[in-house]
């Protein structure tokens, strides 16, 4: 197990026509995340097909000092996307040159893609049988181009275990944040959120981010709302004491509320609540009774639910897992009851 003076390693892929912003995803992301003591608990290389100069999208290229062979020394490897993946994105298969970079990767070495980084994962078979999304400009693609993927163009990013995708550009940085999340609580990575001023979570899926036509600029959006049920997430809410906050029926705001967040009312109010249980469970010593009711769960049986559901884990074992000293963190405001 990766620690403090032996930190877990990331090796990022750098290949011709990479994005300059995506390359710079898990340096920003993993290089802020660290512990109380402000030790760094990643350490960040990059590696190319050869060492030296690879070509960007932009008006420049990026140096790199290492090989393929660095791959070896990974616990965690990053594809970033790239424009010009040749083969891997017009017939799905790797080059050579690629194919022996990636035999490098040790077995259970945990493979992540950004944007479309993904058709590298796909067309070296670690994505076979497995969830996985990228830009849903290219969903429909990369679906046809791999039928053994299960392709889900609405989220922001998929995780299978060992295996991680994000959709397009800064759905890369969601998912880093979401690796430092699993792998260090939600403490250290509303931290290294803060640190790199980005939302600690995005809620919701591509579909907030698809052109559509313009909305009617009179038309109220659903802020209002979700400030007045952040400040009030440990009471019963409703649907209809919602709707009430924007003065629209309750179709007209679940509608407006799914264009603007990508998910229903009640999803999200539910992913605040799983939200706020975990930072008491990682921040106090309150018993699970009491998380539940401050949550907004109501009961311990029903918060063990939700967060299994949302964590996979119980709310006893995330709190063995991830109570301990952290950096401070501000998070949503409480949690509460359910949406009828």
């Amino acid at each position: 197990m990766a620690t403090v003076e032996n930190p877990h390693r990331v090796v990022v892929l750098a290949l011709t026509g990479l994005l300059p912003f995506e390359l710079g995803i898990p340096h920003r992301i993993f290089g802020r995340a660290k512990d109380a003591g402000e030790r760094h608990l990643y350490e960040i290389l990059t590696c190319g097909l050869a060492p030296g100069p690879v070509a960007t999208d932009a008006d420049f290229a990026v140096h790199v000092e290492h090989g393929p062979e660095l791959l070896a020394t990974a616990d965690t490897v990053v594809v970033p996307a790239s424009h010009e993946l040749g083969p891997v994105h017009a017939e799905g298969r790797l080059t050579d040159e690629l194919a022996a970079a990636l035999a490098h990767v040790r077995p259970g070495t945990r493979m992540v893609s950004i944007c479309t980084g993904g058709y590298v994962l796909a067309a070296a078979g670690y994505l076979d049988g497995r969830p996985a999304t990228t830009h849903w400009a290219y969903a429909e693609h990369f679906q046809r181009m791999f039928p053994a993927v299960r392709v889900d163009a609405d989220v922001l990013y998929t995780d299978d275990g060992d295996v991680l995708t994000s959709a397009g550009v800064a759905a890369g940085i969601d998912l880093c944040l979401h690796i430092v999340r699993r792998d260090h609580g939600a403490a250290i990575a509303n931290d290294t959120a803060r640190r790199t001023v980005v939302p600690p979570h995005r809620e919701g899926g591509q579909a907030q981010f698809i052109q559509r036509p313009v909305p009617d600029p009179q038309q109220a959006g659903t802020a209002a709302a979700r400030a007045w049920v952040l400040a009030r997430l440990h009471e019963p809410v409703r649907l209809s004491d919602l709707a009430r906050q924007e003065a629209v029926s309750v179709r007209t705001f679940t509608r407006r509320f799914r264009d603007e967040c990508g998910v229903s009312p009640g999803e999200w109010i539910t992913g605040q609540r799983v939200e706020r249980a975990r930072q008491l469970l990682e921040r106090t010593e309150l018993p699970v009774e009491t998380i539940a009711r401050e949550a907004g769960f109501g009961t311990a049986q029903s918060l063990r639910k939700h967060v299994q559901a949302a964590l996979g884990v119980s709310p006893t074992a995330y709190r063995r897992t991830f109570r301990r000293t952290a950096p401070s963190s501000d998070g949503p405001s409480v949690g509460a009851g359910s949406v009828h």
